[in-house]
């Protein structure tokens, strides 16, 4: 027996996906809502016993005294979103996948990677909002995976991509039945808290889904160190396509919609690998 890489997905997410998502105008209403739901009905298709979801911390878990570069989290459980516009989330806590989860904390610090582990950890609407609009009728087990996208110092794009190898083989080397899938949530470009609030950058967001359509990790590493710093603090999320590209061997990525949004402040996009050819 051994576990079986069923699917991966990103998303992009952002609060006012969810706080104000009564006051969106409708043609960009709709296709977020199209963009989710496709992923939704993808991830119920590949019926997947563990998700992994791979994206930041928002300041609920972690702060400048305690910012490690990568947490899994292992425990047996995971609280829900603690901020008041997804009061409303259906999921006051979620169950993890502690045996699994420590397979991939083994699987990395055998390979000299370093990530922290939580018994506990708090999934906040990086987590939670692609989970809601999918509009999944239930949920798999979680395996979170907490990537610093939010201050220096951050990995580099190169060990998210190398984080991401490791991911499928730790899924390849894991001796049960279990069906599993990636969601990396983030991104694309946005600028939060900073004199560029509101920004998208289109131009970086395009450059980059042909990176990753190009699966040429070289060209999408030097695209990302040289113009990720001046896109946006936001922007940083990509990281978590990377790892999620990565997983996939660098290849296969099918973008299924592109949208600037400025009504969120977020360059929105849906995407998923062909991990039969990953």
């Amino acid at each position: 027996m051994a576990a079986e890489l069923v699917g991966i997905f990103a998303a992009s997410h952002g609060p006012l996906i969810a706080r104000d998502w009564h006051l969106l105008p409708d043609a960009p209403k709709e296709r977020l809502a199209t963009g989710y739901r496709e992923l939704g009905a993808r991830l119920t298709a590949a019926a997947p016993d563990a998700l992994v979801i791979v994206s930041p911390d928002h300041w609920v878990n972690f702060f400048l005294d305690n910012l490690p570069s990568v947490c899994i989290g292992v425990g047996e459980r995971h609280a829900g979103p603690p901020e008041p516009f997804l009061k409303d989330f259906p999921h006051k806590e979620m169950m993890g996948h502690p045996a699994f989860a420590r397979h991939i904390v083994e699987t990395a610090l055998a390979r000299d990677f370093e990530p922290s582990v939580s018994h506990r950890l708090t999934l906040d609407h990086g987590f939670c909002i692609p989970l809601l609009r999918m509009e999944l009728e239930s949920l798999p087990a979680i395996v979170p995976i907490i990537v610093n996208d939010l201050e220096p110092p951050m990995p580099s794009i190169r060990r998210c991509a190398a984080w991401g190898a490791l991911l499928a083989d730790s899924i390849a080397g894991y001796q049960d039945d279990i069906r599993v899938a990636i969601l990396a949530t983030g991104g694309l470009s946005h600028s939060i808290g900073e004199p560029t609030m509101g920004a998208i950058d289109e131009t970086l967001d395009r450059d980059c889904i042909r990176a990753f359509e190009a699966a040429d990790r070289g060209t999408l590493v030097d695209l990302l160190d040289t113009r990720l710093p001046s896109a946006g603090n936001g922007s940083h999320e990509i990281r978590n396509w990377v790892v999620a590209h990565g997983a996939a061997g660098d290849r296969g990525f099918e973008l299924i919609d592109y949208l600037p949004v400025p009504e969120v402040y977020v360059g929105c996009a849906f995407a998923a690998w062909d991990v039969g050819r990953a």
